[in-house]
């Protein structure tokens, strides 16, 4: 070559590609996710529920078989399979996993996969409750077709003002993370964004992305590199120098202080810490709904759930503390009753969480940190400055706990074994016979007071109530997506679902599925024909327990004649579980220990009394605030709002 002849282009060699469908491209990319916290790397997508449809069949669905058998190019090693898990109703699939992921300690998620239309919005109730509960899930809806080649398609919602609209945009509000997937490129960042989020122990929750049908189809040339193994390290933030030593301030200047525990507790497995904390300095613990078990009942500084559902102990001690510490929780109305409880006119709150968002409130003095990370500070820090509390209080509530402890046996007991068992009284047999190792779960109704107030956790994950969102027809599929996370081909753990004839008749569909995998499931019905739980709350505030009931009407067209003659006990037999019908204690305790020892899906039917005063409940030991009319002719309602004035009137601003 000349010296003036130009110089030959360099070649370059094309980066690797891999052509796929969009869908399959995205099922390929998650099932090559992993989180690691404290040296343990697993599957952050170990699973797929689906329901398919003319939005999805031929897109994720295809692309399920194919990363189910490997074939087609995916690459799919034993590793890198996707299993497919076959639901019924899609709400009921997002609350299995929701389960999955609480069980898993948030480090492992399944995806869900519907059709468009009502498929899709079947989604939004379960995407709100993961949200609100901290808890991550990847919805994977179908769309509308992206290139419109036929407008309206089947399903479609037709927005006159905006084109771009479909039922899907129903999931921005209770989603952490949303997009929709409009080119087959565009997934990429936004598969690698959701895959951000399920991992962020402080942003987590419902992620979704859109799929519109025919981008799901639809095939590109995939860089090699989006299909790497990826680890999505947890994080652990440690406090701020400055917030540690104000928080150690605050605590050494205490007399009287109180740890509130959340959910932030069991989500950081921090179980531990806390113990140690208390250990030093003899704080005594009360918990939320979702912090229930962060200590083990019979720990001496328990003293059981706080607020509306709470114990005595633990209210009298809110209504007298000096210091309130939240550790990992968002201080629901529930838990302040409502704003009512922490009464001290010298109480204030210093608040340990992983989001700043709900450090702050109470106007708390925030230590922004991972549960635990934190807690193990808070220790460091404390130790040889001879802090401890007064040993007056330790005896103080030491000593309520135990005449507190002397409440739960007399609503647990049961004088005549040939009787109807109350509901308490259920759950006192249910408290003989379980241990350490079985799960209970629930959601709705009364029973999440009754069992905040009496229940005696064993372990750290044995209570399994989502009050975040207080769902109905939780209970069933999340116990399957619980069952699916403690390794039920092994040596299953008991998990039992309690709910009540009303939760029942919400969402029973996936006793199907249960009896489909073969899950060892123990679900106990408890029938009391009704929603107990809001007739209570209806007859506190004049609602004269106003259509709860499940009866006849009467000759005015009220709801006040005879039971409905349904059988629950029935139609869970007809959808394959094995049935155990109990008409008294006795027959209760057999047929808890039967179902207990079964390995397949078994039901326990019971019809429970009414209870009187001695194997009822204690009644609320703090306020909730539910408005009650204003103005009224009826008796009751007038009454009510008397009570709701005399109370309301107790509430304050923490500022």
């Amino acid at each position: 070559m000349s010296p003036t002849s130009p110089a030959s282009p360099k070649k370059h060699n094309p980066a690797p590609t891999r052509r796929l469908t969009t869908a399959q491209a995205l099922v390929a990319f998650l099932a090559r996710q992993y989180t690691e916290r404290d040296g343990r790397r697993q599957r952050l997508i170990s699973a797929t529920w689906g329901i398919f449809g003319h939005g999805n069949v031929a897109g994720i669905g295809q692309a399920l078989v194919e990363a189910g058998h490997g074939g087609n190019g995916t690459g799919n090693g034993l590793a890198h399979r996707m299993p497919y898990l076959q639901g019924r109703n899609e709400q009921a699939m997002v609350h299995a996993a929701v389960g999955y992921a609480r069980q898993s300690g948030r480090l492992s998620a399944h995806a869900v996969t519907t059709s468009i239309g009502p498929g899709a919005t079947n989604l939004v109730t379960g995407a709100a409750l993961a949200t609100i509960n901290r808890l991550p899930v990847l919805l994977l809806p179908g769309d509308t077709f992206a290139t419109r080649p036929a407008d309206p398609v089947l399903q479609q919602l037709e927005v006159p003002y905006a084109g771009d609209v479909s039922v899907n945009d129903c999931l921005r509000p209770v989603s952490r993370y949303f997009d929709r997937i409009t080119r087959p490129e565009a997934l990429i960042p936004a598969a690698l964004q959701a895959m951000r989020v399920l991992a962020d122990p402080a942003e987590t929750g419902a992620v979704t992305l859109a799929l519109p049908q025919d981008v799901q189809a639809e095939a590109y040339d995939w860089p090699e590199e989006f299909f790497a193994e990826r680890d999505w390290h947890i994080r652990r933030p440690a406090p701020d120098t400055a917030e540690l030593e104000a928080a150690v301030r605050a605590i050494r200047s205490a007399r009287r202080p109180l740890i509130v525990a959340g959910g932030g507790v069991r989500h950081s497995a921090a179980e531990e810490t806390l113990a140690a904390f208390t250990a030093a300095t003899r704080i005594p613990v009360a918990a939320t709904q979702a912090g229930k078990g962060a200590l083990r009942h019979d720990h001496p500084a328990d003293v059981g759930g706080i607020g509306h559902t709470g114990t005595a102990t633990a209210d009298e001690l809110a209504r007298t503390a000096d210091l309130v510490i939240g550790v990992g929780t968002r201080f629901s109305d529930f838990t302040t009753a409502s704003g009512t409880l922490f009464s001290n006119p010298a109480v204030r709150f210093l608040h340990l969480n992983i989001t700043a968002f709900d450090a702050h409130k109470l106007a708390a003095l925030p230590l922004v940190a991972d549960a635990r990370a934190g807690l193990e500070a808070l220790t460091a820090a404390l130790a040889g400055r001879g802090y401890r509390v007064d040993p007056v209080y330790e005896t103080e509530y030491t000593g309520a706990k135990q005449a507190w402890e002397e409440r739960v046996e007399a609503s647990f007991a049961t004088p005549d074994p040939t009787a109807r068992p109350t509901q308490t009284q259920v759950l006192g047999l249910l408290d003989d016979l379980v241990t350490e190792e079985d799960i209970l779960i629930n959601a709705a109704g009364s029973l999440p007071g009754d069992l905040h107030k009496l229940w005696r956790t064993r372990s750290r994950d044995q209570y399994h109530v989502e009050y975040g969102y207080s769902c109905m027809g939780y209970e069933i599929p999340a116990a399957i997506g619980v069952l699916l996370a403690t390794g039920t081909h092994q040596q299953p753990r008991p998990v039992w679902a309690l709910v009540g004839d009303g939760t029942y008749l919400m969402n029973p569909t996936e006793i199907v599925t249960a009896v489909q995998e073969n899950l060892p499931l123990k679900l106990l019905i408890l029938q009391n024909h009704g929603y107990a739980s809001i007739g209570g709350l209806s007859e506190s505030v004049g609602g004269e327990r106003f259509g709860t009931a499940y009866r006849h009407r009467d000759a005015d067209g009220g709801f006040t004649g005879p039971p409905l003659p349904v059988d629950l006990a029935a139609n869970a037999a007809s959808l394959g579980m094995r049935v155990l019908r109990a008409a008294t204690v006795d027959d209760l305790r057999k047929a808890l220990s039967e179902a207990r020892d079964a390995d397949g899906p078994t039901c326990v039917y019971v019809e429970t009394e009414t209870p009187d005063t001695v194997s009822g409940p204690p009644p609320a030991q703090a306020w909730w605030d539910v408005p009650v009319a204003e103005t009224a002719s009826r008796p009751a309602a007038v009454k009510a709002r008397e009570e709701y004035d005399r109370q309301v009137a107790a509430r304050r601003r923490h500022l």
